[in-house]
C-alpha cells in the first residue's frame, strides 16, 4: 500500500497589473497596480521630485503581506515627467497639474471605495493640490493621509544677497541651455555614476541622515540617476511656487500621519510642524537621524502610520 505524499500548500498569487494612465493633455502615466480589486481600501502612493515610484519599494515590500492577506490593495505610479512616465503637453508644469494627475489615476484605478494616500516629498505637495482643487473628495473617497518629508510651501524666499539676485537671474538660461543640451549633460552626469564614491558622497549630504547605510544612498541615487535632465529643470520653480497652506484645512476632516527626518535639508522640520499645526487631526512624527528619505530610511515606520490611517474593517 503506498502513502500520498505530503503537499506544501501553494500561496497565493498575488494579482499584479501594470497601467499606463492618461490625463486629459495627453500624458501616460505609469502605474503599477498589486492585489484584489475586491480589497477594502485603496492605498495610493506619490513620489518625490527626480525620484520614481521604486523609491516606495521597501514599504511596498513591508505591506506585501497585508496586499496579499487581502487587507488593501496598492497603487504607485511614476509623476508626469518621471520614471515611465511621459510629460503631456502641459508646459510649465505645476504642482496643480500633478495634482490632476492623482486624480486621474484615482479616476482610472480606484474609482470606488475609500483611499488612503500616501505622499514624499513633492508626492505630499501633489495630495495638497488635490484637496484644495477637491476638497469634495477628502472624507468621501479619500479616508487618510500620510504626507512624508514635506512642505506646503515657502521653499523659495526672496534674493538676499547680490550672489542670490545673481543667481536667481540667470537660472532660467542656465536651466534652458541645460535642456536644450541634454545629451551632453547626460554624459557629464554619466562620468560620475550613482556607484562613484564623489556621487554618493554628494548624495548622503543633501539627501540623507546619519543612520543611512550606503545600500540605501546607493540605491537612492540609481533611482535619481534614471531622472532626466528635464526634470530637475522643469520642477524646481513648480516647487518654489507650490503654495499650499490655505488648503490644509481641507486634509483635516480625515486622519493625517506627518512624518520627518529630523536632519532632513529639503524640507526641514519646520515646514512639518506647520502642517501638524494647521490640520486638527494631524499625528506629527520626527525620527532622528534620518534625513530626507524617510521612505528608505524608515520603510517601517512609514509602513505602521499607513497601517495606522486605514479604515476600521
Amino acid at each position: 500500500m503506498t502513502t500520498a505524499a505530503a503537499t506544501t500548500p501553494t500561496p497565493p498569487t498575488t494579482r499584479h497589473e501594470v497601467h499606463a494612465v492618461p490625463t486629459p493633455d495627453g500624458a501616460l502615466l505609469h502605474a503599477t497596480v498589486d492585489g484584489d480589486p475586491a480589497a477594502p481600501v485603496t492605498v495610493v502612493l506619490a513620489h518625490g521630485w527626480t525620484l520614481a515610484q521604486a523609491a516606495w519599494d521597501d514599504v511596498a515590500a513591508l505591506l506585501a503581506p497585508d496586499v496579499a492577506a487581502g487587507a488593501l490593495r496598492l497603487v504607485r505610479y511614476d509623476q508626469r515627467g518621471h520614471g515611465r512616465s511621459t510629460w503631456g503637453d502641459a508646459d510649465p508644469v505645476s504642482i496643480d497639474l500633478l495634482g490632476e494627475d492623482l486624480v486621474a489615476v484615482l479616476d482610472e484605478l480606484a474609482p470606488s471605495g475609500p483611499v488612503v494616500l500616501g505622499g514624499h516629498s513633492m508626492g505630499g505637495m501633489t495630495i495638497m493640490a488635490l484637496a484644495a482643487a477637491h476638497p469634495e473628495l477628502v472624507g468621501d473617497r479619500v479616508r487618510g493621509v500620510a504626507l512624508v518629508d514635506t512642505s506646503a510651501g515657502e521653499l523659495s524666499h526672496p534674493p538676499r544677497t547680490a550672489v542670490e539676485r545673481l543667481q536667481q537671474k540667470l537660472l532660467p538660461a542656465v536651466g534652458g541651455w541645460a535642456v536644450a543640451h541634454a545629451r551632453r549633460v547626460e554624459g557629464w552626469r554619466r562620468r560620475v555614476p550613482p556607484a562613484h564614491p564623489r556621487h554618493r558622497r554628494v548624495v548622503r549630504g543633501i539627501l540623507y541622515g546619519a543612520d543611512a547605510t550606503e545600500e540605501m544612498v546607493t540605491r537612492g541615487a540609481e533611482i535619481m540617476a534614471g531622472s532626466s535632465v528635464r526634470a530637475f529643470v522643469a520642477y524646481y520653480p513648480a516647487l518654489g511656487a507650490h503654495d499650499k497652506a490655505a488648503a490644509l484645512a481641507e486634509l483635516g476632516r480625515v486622519p493625517v500621519e506627518v512624518l520627518v527626518g529630523d536632519s532632513d535639508k529639503l524640507t526641514p522640520v519646520a515646514h512639518s510642524g506647520k502642517l501638524a499645526e494647521a490640520i486638527p487631526s494631524a499625528h506629527l512624527q520626527i525620527v532622528p537621524g534620518c534625513g530626507h528619505m524617510l521612505p528608505q530610511e524608515r520603510p517601517d515606520l512609514v509602513t505602521d502610520a499607513i497601517r495606522r490611517l486605514l479604515p476600521a474593517p
